[in-house]
């Protein structure tokens, strides 16, 4: 004798699979490890740092203020 299959159940039981499988080859084509996160973040860091400091003028005031009161 066949068994009793609830359709309603084997169809969520493949969209899980589905999106299980497609979720895994997310992971591997976007996922990072957490070192290399943090050494891109450190790299960025030192460039924005090294080019701070080849700046020629002061940083500009802030849209607000008026630096000639006057």
């Amino acid at each position: 004798m066949a068994t009793i299959v609830n359709l309603n159940k084997a169809r969520k039981k493949k969209q899980r699979a589905a999106e299980e499988k497609t979720a895994a080859e997310n992971r591997v084509r976007f996922g990072r490890t957490k070192a290399q996160k943090q050494q891109d973040a450190a790299a960025e860091a030192e460039a924005r740092r090294r080019l701070d400091q080849l700046r020629r003028d002061p940083a500009p005031a802030p849209a607000g203020e008026d630096s000639s009161q006057t």
